[in-house]
């Protein structure tokens, strides 16, 4: 069984839900406490063991090429200052050579195009799929699907439980006793839904899944969707669902980017307690 080491992040998106802020910065360069939302993606990856990060990009994201490289004059810079703590930081987030690669997406037609573009990095060998629109707090996602592919190999898909109300605005999956995936669906219409296990944004897919994309016809909102493709692909290998029990943020929404903002805030030492003291002063207003 060959292990995971390279991960896609799909990052062409054009950030429509945040005009004007994403009008010049990237969506995913919107930052959650003081990191860019696609570094604490990569910080996940990295934790999970993946070696080699895929970008799959589009006009006006090269400054996210710029952030996972080196510097040189703000390395400088913070060295002549003597600023040793920051300087650490930046060479702890960075990758290291050769272990990042950009692709484009030439033409907005969906996450399963997204996937597409990336085939020729990724070439032959199963892989970790993480949008970086949504952010996993708590124990790392990918490294339980990790765990769970070394078990049941084939492919893996985080799911988390959603109140059955709010079935039809998620890609849902049902599941038997051992966790084996029996059905996807998305957006299944009220009452439908095979269970209420939505995905979360995190998948283990093996290369098969590139052919399949390469014939898919375009599906719902006229674009070409993973989901359409992990179905025709289960009915050849197994699929599994990995349940993640922690919190997830939709950065992609502005609700859900405040609340990331929040909850990253909470976990820092120094910022906990006074954020705490703002916040009860905000809301006794």
């Amino acid at each position: 069984m060959k292990r995971i080491r390279k991960a896609v992040l799909p990052v062409a998106g054009l950030g429509t839900r945040f005009l004007p802020a994403t009008k010049a910065v990237p969506k995913e360069m919107l930052t959650v406490v003081d990191r860019p939302v696609v570094q604490h993606v990569v910080d996940e990856a990295r934790g999970a063991g993946i070696e080699h990060f895929v970008f799959v990009t589009g006009r006006n994201k090269s400054v996210i090429e710029d952030h996972f490289d080196i510097a040189y004059e703000l390395d400088a810079t913070l060295a002549e200052r003597g600023k040793k703590k920051e300087l650490e930081e930046l060479a702890r987030q960075l990758p290291g050579a050769g272990q990042t690669s950009f692709t484009r997406q030439q033409a907005p037609l969906g996450l399963g195009h997204a996937v597409w573009c990336a085939r020729e990095i990724v070439g032959d060998e199963p892989f970790a799929l993480l949008l970086p629109d949504m952010l996993h707090h708590g124990p790392s996602c990918l490294a339980q699907m990790v765990k769970a592919y070394a078990r049941t190999g084939g492919n893996i898909v985080a799911v988390y439980e959603v109140p059955d109300s709010e079935t039809h605005q998620y890609g849902i999956c049902g599941v038997d006793a051992e966790m084996r995936i029996t059905a996807m669906v998305e957006k299944p219409k009220a009452g439908t839904a095979p269970s209420n296990l939505a995905i979360s944004g995190r998948y283990i897919l093996q290369p098969e899944i590139f052919a399949l994309l390469e014939r898919q016809e375009r599906g719902a909102g006229g674009e070409i969707q993973i989901t359409d493709a992990m179905i025709k692909l289960s009915e050849t290998q197994a699929f599994h669902a990995a349940r993640f029990d922690g919190a997830i943020y939709d950065c992609g929404s502005k609700l859900g980017f405040l609340m990331a903002n929040l909850a990253y805030a909470l976990d820092r030492a120094e910022l906990a307690a006074p954020l705490r003291e703002e916040l009860a002063k905000l809301l006794g207003r």
